[in-house]
């Protein structure tokens, strides 16, 4: 079994993980304006407690998105420098692609919609299978939009803080809120990946970016506010 060290902190929740001989220990640390300072120290910690060091490590995993901006890059940045210091591979996972894995492990979902809130009115949003494999299957694949336009194909389990956000878009139906991305999933898919040679280098790695444009000016704030109310009123 690799060894296989992953970051996640495409959310609130910032989370690494290590995956050692098909066991998974982590660590985790909520607020997004503390990621960039938590993610080393927890990484030394769970280094620490296997006792081994960052080369003895088969490949570097990262939650890629989509989620928070800020968030996926930090996570990404950090995979690239650990990876360009002990000359690792690197494995970009989906978040929502490690959602629905949790969702199928603690609720026995065969049916997964992963919904994560993406602010700004709107959520990041993906819909999948289990059938014999541990991977999710997709049925439908990343996708950003206004909540009331998430359409599902048939009756899937839904997960995601994207429920509780939006709680009047998804009334009714369920779910799990309290299901976000972690890097124990992310480690346990990229396992996956690396078995199968899906893996980049460092230089190669990328955040997945859902959004065209991932900040708005103040005016074109107020401009969307402004038409949002008008279509209220309409």
């Amino acid at each position: 079994m690799p060894i296989i060290l992953a970051i996640e902190t495409s959310s609130e929740l910032a989370s690494v993980a290590l995956l050692r001989g098909g066991s998974v220990i982590s660590r985790v640390s909520s607020g997004v304006r503390t990621h960039s300072q938590s993610v080393l120290p927890m990484i030394q910690e769970l280094l620490a407690e296997a006792g081994i060091a960052l080369k003895d490590c088969d490949a570097i995993a990262f939650g890629s998105g989509p989620g928070s901006f800020t968030g996926v890059r930090t996570a990404c940045g950090i995979a690239q420098g650990l990876a360009f210091g002990g000359n690792l591979p690197v494995v970009p996972v989906v978040t929502l692609d490690a959602m629905a894995l949790a969702c199928h492990q603690r609720h026995g979902a065969a049916e997964v919609l992963a919904v994560l809130d993406a602010r700004m009115g709107e959520v990041y949003w993906a819909q999948y299978r289990f059938a014999d494999g541990a991977a999710p299957v997709p049925v439908l694949p990343p996708a950003l939009s206004a909540p009331e336009a998430v359409r599902p194909q048939g009756a899937p389990v839904a997960c995601g803080n994207g429920l509780s956000a939006y709680a009047e878009a998804f009334a009714g139906g369920g779910g799990f809120a309290e299901v976000m991305p972690h890097a124990e999933q992310v480690a346990q898919l990229a396992a996956i990946a690396l078995a199968a040679g899906r893996t980049v280098t460092a230089a190669e790695a990328q955040p997945l970016y859902l959004r065209n444009k991932i900040a708005y000016t103040q005016a074109e704030r107020r401009d969307m506010a402004a038409a949002k109310a008008a279509e209220g009123g309409a």
